[in-house]
């Protein structure tokens, strides 16, 4: 690489930033994991000054990731303080997701089971702390954060989509969750599902893309719901591989429904 090229890089806008990296922010969501979740370590806090010298350490350690480029107004502090203000909200809304996955799966022995194992809550757990840091106008973190998870278990969910308590998902690889989806409480989603747009047109940005959820809504695998004017009513059932582009009415069940066909083999199989 010659010295003009070499050159042309230091010119870049982001050149003089200095960001810590993906495997640091993800690392500093999974300290806090095991802050609001001990069963799910070794080494837990043995009493409350030790609690509030680690919950003080993850506080300074977010300060100091909170580059002024990656907020609104550049007070890292501030910021640092509502977001830790409203964790135990998160942690509760955590604890409804978590009863829902147990008690929602049958194969399911303990709540401690699902917290180190299940890839869904783990997905769960990233996009509600890259949430909260969206709605307080973070930039990339929360980006960096939900895509940690995505790259981790195939569920992306974007950090600006809205999603109401006792969230369940089940096996859950393949599942997108689009920027602009709305999801109210109780739904339950199989692996496989998209919440989509109709349109990936840039000039759509900020626009309503992606569907509605409303409560108690089951959505079996493969099936793809689009559109920012799609409303699955509440109380429904959407089967696995249905295709949706527009709304459904409250208690609907909507599946799709193969032709298959049966017939004898040409070959007769004999036992030798």
């Amino acid at each position: 690489m010659n010295d003009d090229f070499l050159g042309d890089l230091l010119k870049r806008p982001s050149a003089g930033i200095t960001l810590p990296s993906n495997e640091f922010i993800a690392t500093w969501a999974l300290e806090l994991l095991h802050l609001l979740f001990p069963e799910n370590e070794e080494s837990k806090a043995q009493n409350l000054i030790e609690l509030k010298a680690r919950s003080q350490e993850l506080k300074d350690t977010l300060k100091g990731m909170l580059h002024p480029s990656l907020l609104p107004e550049g007070n890292a502090e501030s910021i640092t303080e509502a977001f830790f203000a409203v964790l135990p909200e998160v942690y509760q809304i955590l604890r409804t997701d978590l009863r829902a996955i147990f008690e929602g799966d049958p194969a399911a022995r303990s709540q401690t089971e699902v917290l180190r194992t299940y890839p869904g809550f783990y997905a769960i757990y990233f996009y509600r702390i890259a949430h909260q840091l969206a709605i307080l106008g973070v930039s990339l973190m929360p980006r960096i954060l939900t895509e940690h998870a995505h790259s981790k278990t195939g569920i992306d969910i974007h950090p600006l989509a809205r999603i109401g308590e006792y969230f369940h998902i089940d096996h859950g690889t393949g599942i997108v969750i689009g920027e602009t989806s709305l999801l109210g409480k109780n739904v339950k989603i199989y692996q496989g599902v998209t919440l989509g747009a109709m349109s990936v047109s840039k000039s759509l940005a900020g626009n309503k893309r992606h569907p509605t959820v409303e409560d108690n809504v089951v959505i079996y695998s493969g099936a793809t719901i689009l559109g920012g004017e799609t409303v699955i009513g509440h109380d429904s059932v959407v089967g696995g591989n249905v295709w949706l582009t527009e709304s459904i009415p409250p208690y609907s069940t909507a599946y799709h429904s193969p032709v298959i066909r049966l017939g004898k083999s040409k070959q007769t199989h004999t036992n030798s």
